[in-house]
């Protein structure tokens, strides 16, 4: 059984200025709309952060989820962490460890060569959990929710180079860590006060929430090769925390040189 994190999905008030700051902050390039989010309220946009992808949606119109999570949250934040499943057993498995923990499907949809299983944020009490699966089983490669290949050639990993981890927080960080290893299948790792799940290409940490916000996907831990050009752009765009972080769409962007 190998789960691999492949999208992280932002949610966003208005999409082209945080795609602007995204793109100028962390030199990563846009690579895909999909018109299929319109059938939820949504616009959106993708870019590749190494060979996997980093989403931005935003609402339409009212009385969408994006906007209610939104207003729960207040403001821009973390939304979905997406993943991909190395064959449909185990995507199915997943699927079938969140029922027996009394958890909802929010969306799914079945193909022949592609799943997608959408696990209820409210009942993940952080984010969205993901799980797809499709015939090609390419970890690095084939995509089908950024339309397949196409965006190959708008990698660029000068400046940032992949992700290392996704940060989750809520009131209660053992808790919410044993929920997610209950319906990833996937041990949780304590080290002291740490709490972690490793997936095939990152670590999900558990962390208290203290910012006010609630439970949600906080923040994301980033492989970066230029660290002062992100430091750089970022003072410029007010999206300046420390030398080790930056803040964009609501979300702590973590940054480790390599």
């Amino acid at each position: 059984m190998t789960i691999q994190l492949r999208q992280i999905c932002l949610v966003a008030r208005e999409l082209d200025p945080v795609i602007n700051d995204l793109t100028d902050v962390l030199g990563i390039n846009a690579c895909f709309i999909d018109p299929g989010v319109g059938a939820f309220g949504l616009e959106n946009t993708l870019m590749c952060v190494g060979r996997n992808f980093l989403e931005v949606v935003a609402p339409v119109k009212e009385g969408t989820a994006g906007g209610r999570y939104l207003d729960r949250r207040g403001g821009d934040g973390g939304y979905m962490v997406i993943c991909q499943a190395d064959n449909k057993v185990t995507q199915q498995a997943v699927r079938q460890r969140a029922l027996d923990n009394g958890i909802r499907i929010a969306h799914e949809s079945h193909r022949d060569t592609w799943n997608i299983c959408q696990i209820h944020p409210g009942d993940m009490r952080a984010a969205f959990f993901e799980i797809d699966w499709d015939q090609h089983d390419d970890f690095s490669g084939n995509w089908q929710p950024s339309g397949g290949l196409q965006w190959e050639d708008k990698v660029d990993q000068s400046v940032t180079v992949d992700y290392l981890g996704v940060e989750l927080q809520g009131p209660d960080p053992v808790e919410l860590a044993d929920l997610w290893g209950k319906v990833s299948g996937l041990p949780v790792d304590r080290n002291g006060s740490e709490l972690s799940i490793r997936l095939n290409n990152i670590t999900l940490r558990f962390i208290q929430a203290t910012d006010g916000r609630g439970p949600g996907l906080s923040g994301l831990d980033l492989a970066v090769a230029n660290r002062d050009q992100i430091l750089d752009r970022a003072r410029r765009r007010a999206a300046y925390v420390s030398d080790d972080e930056v803040l964009l769409c609501g979300t702590r962007f973590y940054l480790h040189q390599v």
